[in-house]
């Protein structure tokens, strides 16, 4: 199965798609394994081991909470954030959980061991579930890895689970008829067809669904997408974590609002930054969000899409099915070349760090944004490489493990980094002498020799070097 725009973005919860999203998507499906085996009416407790970053930056990002939901059959997709605060009160108050939905068990964070300097092999987002009967005696165990994006794959072989190392609810295009994992084999195809880049991935996603479904649901993502920009900018106070970081999203929007009225094209980025930061103060509060291509990196894409909708010619001031059109272009394309980092590197801050996620991110917004500005199939591959270009080595070092500092921030800095791309890939032929293939190599070399301490674990960078109170 081939990865598709739906993988890519995708609606769930705050604060993070590796930390968050995976591992809840991950105890999910455990325990449907256990239901499918018809030992659900056994089970008597359950033990979860979350290993290297997991086991770092999970309680700060939300994992220890995510994997007893996830036990309890909910999904990220489905779940609101006032459910999500309901149910984890119920279960401190009672220290128990509804396994699989049906089987009421003692569990909380105490059945929840931590090893985070133990590293798997497969990735360092590593957890194990096993579940036991009264009498101790093991009933099934599985152990899954959160490799980036909400994308989880398990280890080891489960009859009526996907297999060895294969995704676990991931991959949605059965044979698409223009499969590609390179820049190149994209541009091929563009080359061969005279398609753009956003025709190519709609070509691939009917091999899955209808045109009218594809446009419904990537309409519905940018939706999601504009409702967590107005939600956050009505909110107030701190940012839950301990950081104190407080909200600026409401200010900045009140007066911005006061000061421009009227959308003067000067102030564009003032407009771009408080959206970028609107969505990820949401995100780190634990809210709706669409993970794009990660929850850490989930304002950038939104922001770029809030430019275009507000400040591009043809699309400022359209109707509203013009408008939508954009959208959904926007959205293939980027999607498009989200394949290629998940295809050939990572998206993941614990396996590459930030490069993977505010890098690619920032790549595919760039990509889109071109491609709704008249750039042909080159120009828009040349955006994509010059946002990665100038994001390779960030690292990823979250003070606190929570996913606010640096992380909000950087996210409109990513943001403004893909609108300049674009206009500069825009000035050109379409003509580079570095490809985004070499790139995207480029940066999975880069985070392969990156210091752990730079990857998702809170050990290093400023999480050591500010003081957390």
């Amino acid at each position: 199965m081939a990865v598709g725009v739906f993988d890519l973005f995708s609606i769930g919860i705050g604060p993070s798609s590796s930390h968050t999203v995976g591992p809840m998507r991950a105890a999910a499906t455990f325990a449907d394994e256990v239901t499918s085996l018809g030992v659900v009416g056994d089970a008597a407790s359950i033990r979860i081991d979350l290993y290297g970053s997991l086991a770092a930056t999970g309680r700060g990002h939300g994992t220890l909470t995510a994997v007893l939901l996830g036990l309890e059959g909910r999904h990220p997709e489905t779940i609101l954030p006032d459910q999500v605060e309901s149910r984890l009160a119920a279960i401190r108050d009672t220290g128990k959980i509804e396994f699989a939905g049906s089987r009421t068990i003692a569990a909380g964070e105490d059945a929840i061991e931590l090893h985070p300097r133990t590293v798997l092999e497969r990735h360092t987002n590593g957890v194990t579930f096993t579940v036991a009967d009264a009498a101790g005696t093991e009933l099934h165990a599985a152990t899954y890895f959160s490799v980036g994006g909400g994308f989880v794959e398990r280890d080891g072989e489960f009859t009526s689970a996907p297999g060895p190392q294969e995704s676990v609810g991931v991959g949605s295009l059965p044979e698409p008829p223009y499969p590609f994992r390179t820049a190149s084999e994209l541009l091929g195809h563009c080359a061969d067809t005279g398609l753009p880049i956003s025709q190519i991935m709609l070509a691939n996603e009917l091999a899955a669904r209808s045109e009218d479904d594809v446009r419904a649901g990537l309409i519905e993502i940018w939706h999601v997408m504009e409702e967590c920009m107005n939600i956050s900018v009505t909110r107030t106070g701190d940012l839950p974590g301990g950081l104190t970081v407080r909200r600026r999203a409401k200010g900045w929007y009140d007066k911005l609002k006061a000061e421009d009225p009227d959308r003067d094209p000067s102030l564009y980025l003032d407009w771009v930054n408080l959206a970028a930061l609107a969505v990820n103060e949401e995100n780190a509060s634990g809210g709706r969000v669409v993970t794009a291509p990660t929850n850490g990196a989930a304002g950038i894409v939104p922001a770029v899409l809030f430019y275009a909708t507000r400040y591009v010619r043809g699309l400022r001031g359209s109707d509203m099915d013009t408008r939508m059109d954009g959208v959904v272009r926007f959205l293939l394309t980027a999607g498009a070349i989200g394949v290629l980092y998940r295809e050939q590197a990572s998206i993941s801050g614990a396996e590459v760090g930030c490069q993977g996620e505010v890098g690619s991110a920032s790549s595919m917004a760039a990509a889109g944004l071109a491609e709704l500005l008249g750039g042909n199939p080159a120009q828009v591959e040349n955006a994509a490489e010059i946002a990665m270009e100038h994001n390779l080595g960030l690292t990823c070092d979250p003070i606190g493990g929570l996913v606010q500092i640096p992380c909000i921030e950087r996210n409109a800095i990513g943001a403004g980094k893909a609108i300049n791309a674009a206009t500069m890939a825009l000035r050109g032929d379409g003509v580079h002498r570095v490809s985004l293939d070499q790139v995207i190599e480029t940066m999975r070399q880069t985070g392969a020799d990156m210091s752990s301490k730079y990857k998702e674990t809170a050990m290093g960078g400023l999480a050591v070097n500010v003081v957390e109170c």
